[in-house]
């Protein structure tokens, strides 16, 4: 004889069937497969750009459909260090935070001015709420040892193609205290410094993206962006790409979707203008 269960069971089984199938949003259009590169492209014919800093170029926009269509000549890695056709995100290191960057829209854009013949490979480091002495004291950081994982990922980089630049997005975490901002340019030289030592270049650009302009505390902000601009003064292969009129996602301190996928387009061509008057 079939005895039926208490209401409160009954009730219990259908919240935990809900619960398993509905989606977190920020999540909902992450892309479910990895794709394998069907052909990994000659050393030379690789360019491989690094992605590093805090979260704003880890990625905290919302992804959408058009951000996780893959180009086969826009290579990423996963966890493993194995090469997969770029979807967004890129990053993988902080996975209850982690969303849009601007890595896959840089690399769109870049493909329209680069030889045909030219493939490219995202190396994601950045990891959300870092601050630049811990990378260079390489202090483990979310679990994250953030210099050792700049030096791991570079290798592979390296292993597979030709560093091209760094794409650096960060500063909101020194603009908390007067005496990080105070000493952040000094930081950048030390820091820009053992990224190109590692690189193997001294001469390898690095882009920096200016904070937003969107903080509620924007004096803090804006004091990091002039010390950047002190910096790029006395660096030659450093140089600024502009923010100030993208806006944030609600939060008052990460750039939104369309700010995303604008400031890697303005990555690349800044990469592309300044390519252009050096000889490589």
């Amino acid at each position: 004889m079939k005895t039926t269960p208490p209401l409160y069971l009954l009730l219990l089984f259908v919240f935990l069937g809900l619960a398993t199938t509905q989606k977190d949003p920020r999540t909902k259009f992450f892309p479910k497969l990895e794709e394998k590169p069907e052909v990994i492209p000659a050393k030379e014919n690789l360019w491989v750009f690094i992605l590093a800093g805090q979260s704003n170029m880890a990625g905290r926009g919302k992804v959408e459909p058009m951000d996780t269509i893959p180009d086969p000549r826009i290579l990423t890695i996963n966890k493993t260090g194995e090469l997969i056709l770029a979807k967004e995100p890129l990053h993988f290191y902080e996975p209850t935070l982690t969303g849009l960057d601007c890595g896959l829209s840089f690399g769109k854009e870049l493909l329209k001015h680069i030889p045909d013949s030219v493939s490219i490979l995202l190396i994601p480091t950045a990891v959300g709420g870092s601050a630049i002495n811990q990378w260079i004291s390489d202090e483990t950081y979310r679990n994250v040892p953030l210099f050792s994982n700049f030096k791991e990922k570079t290798a592979i980089g390296k292993q597979h193609g030709i560093v091209k630049a760094i794409l650096w997005h960060q500063g909101e975490s020194d603009s908390a205290a007067p005496e990080t901002i105070e000493i952040y340019d000094q930081q950048l030289a030390v820091l820009f410094g053992k990224f190109r030592t590692e690189v193997g270049n001294p001469n390898l650009p690095i882009f920096m993206g200016r904070l937003g302009s969107y903080s509620k505390t924007d004096e803090s902000w804006q004091a990091i962006n002039s010390k950047m601009e002190a910096y790029q003064k006395t660096d030659p292969y450093a140089h600024l790409i502009k923010t100030k009129d993208l806006n944030h996602k609600g939060d008052f301190i990460h750039f939104d979707s369309e700010g995303q996928r604008v400031m890697g387009k303005r990555y690349a061509n800044e990469f592309i203008q300044r390519r252009m008057v050096v000889v490589e």
